[in-house]
């Protein structure tokens, strides 16, 4: 496949459109304060971030049946105590990644 100054114009859109909505609201926000019930609220956004992405991974569909990914579960859990303590997103997926790296180490 050859790479044309379309395809690199396309892949460059794609990045802008992608990035923009992921920076901005920053941009606008980084000199407002902001109300204390939100910024509560925002301290969740971590544990809801884990549960979405990690919840699904956990049940296998199996045939007629939905079963549970063990291994998944037991990565879940301190995960979760991590996410819950810190509230950080970068905290709580390097705990995801270490927790479910050595678990799959020692028993995959």
């Amino acid at each position: 496949m050859t790479t044309t100054i379309w395809i690199v114009l396309v892949i460059l859109g794609c990045a802008v459109v992608t990035w923009l909505p992921r920076i901005l609201p920053f941009v606008f926000v980084k000199n407002v304060k902001m109300p204390d019930v939100v910024l509560r609220w925002l301290a969740y956004i971590p544990v809801c971030i884990l549960s979405a992405l990690v919840i699904e991974g956990m049940f296998v569909k199996e045939a007629q049946l939905v079963t549970i990914d063990w291994l998944h579960l037991c990565a879940f859990i301190p995960t979760l105590l991590v996410a819950l303590v810190t509230k950080s997103l970068s905290k709580t997926v390097v705990a995801g990644v270490i927790t479910m790296a050595a678990l799959r180490f020692f028993f995959s």
